[in-house]
């Protein structure tokens, strides 16, 4: 077990909140993520889930408030303190982004192979032989055959597509990976296999997430915490099990009785 009086956090977002003109949609959040540590964010739709992880993620300048990354080299560093080629680079490194719609994280007019080997090439790889053995070897880890290489994500099922988009963000080992509602839309048994893939992939590279989702079987079956959020506020914090077996929040035990109502 990591010692958390000692070691700093992978990552560390304090006071964050995000407004759209004078509509404030996140308002003061503030969590630790540490080093192989999956956290769910769940809510009900414009709870604020989404615009939170794009905030920590890079992808939406906040109002106000603080997020700090672990880098490699220099300990935490604010990232909007960082150049934009600085982000670009821990995007393509240290960090991954799964998104709802596998479409939008993938080239769609390219091959399976090139879409997970793109990451490589953007950090210099060029060996032809060398891209194409890692690829094939992420394409059998998310269980997609190596005989589909050569085919392009729009012949791919939807449970398919997801599994390609995990494997492009996998290939070079990022630290952290957030994902936006990574099983919507899909059937419940493409759901289950994902999830015992996706719970199965963090696990074996001690890989941090954090995961946005309105499913509470998601949050329990991938996630060690979970923050809950109502109306761009954190409601309730805690482990998962926690929180969902015995909620102290009003609107956190209204969720949680909606699921086990028959």
């Amino acid at each position: 077990m990591m010692d958390f009086d000692t070691k700093p956090p992978l990552m560390r977002v304090h006071g964050l909140s995000c407004a759209y003109g004078s509509r404030t949609v996140v308002r003061d959040i503030s969590f630790d993520l540490w080093p192989g540590e999956v956290l769910a964010i769940v809510g009900e739709s414009g709870s604020g889930k989404t615009t939170l992880l794009n905030a920590v993620a890079a992808r939406h300048t906040p109002s106000a408030g603080q997020v700090s990354f672990d880098l490699r080299d220099h300990g935490l560093q604010e990232i909007y303190g960082m150049s934009e080629a600085q982000r670009r680079m821990l995007a393509r490194t240290d960090w991954g982004f799964v998104h709802q719609n596998a479409a939008d994280g993938l080239r769609m007019n390219v091959s399976a192979g090139a879409n997970v080997s793109e990451r490589l090439m953007a950090l210099g790889q060029r060996h032809y032989g060398q891209l194409r053995a890692q690829a094939i070897d992420w394409l059998e880890r998310v269980e997609i055959s190596p005989s589909r290489i050569d085919d392009r994500p729009n012949t791919f099922s939807g449970g398919m597509r997801q599994r390609l988009q995990i494997a492009r963000n996998l290939i070079t080992q990022p630290r952290l990976v957030f994902m936006d509602e990574p099983t919507s839309g899909l059937d419940v048994s493409v759901q289950a296999k994902l999830l015992d893939m996706m719970r199965t992939l963090t696990r074996q590279m001690n890989l941090a997430a954090i995961i946005v989702t309105h499913d509470l079987a998601v949050a329990r079956l991938l996630a060690q915490r979970m923050m809950v959020m109502q109306n761009g506020e954190a409601v309730e914090t805690g482990l998962t099990d926690q929180l969902l077996d015995d909620p102290q929040h009003p609107y956190t035990q209204l969720l949680v009785s909606s699921v086990l109502q028959p």
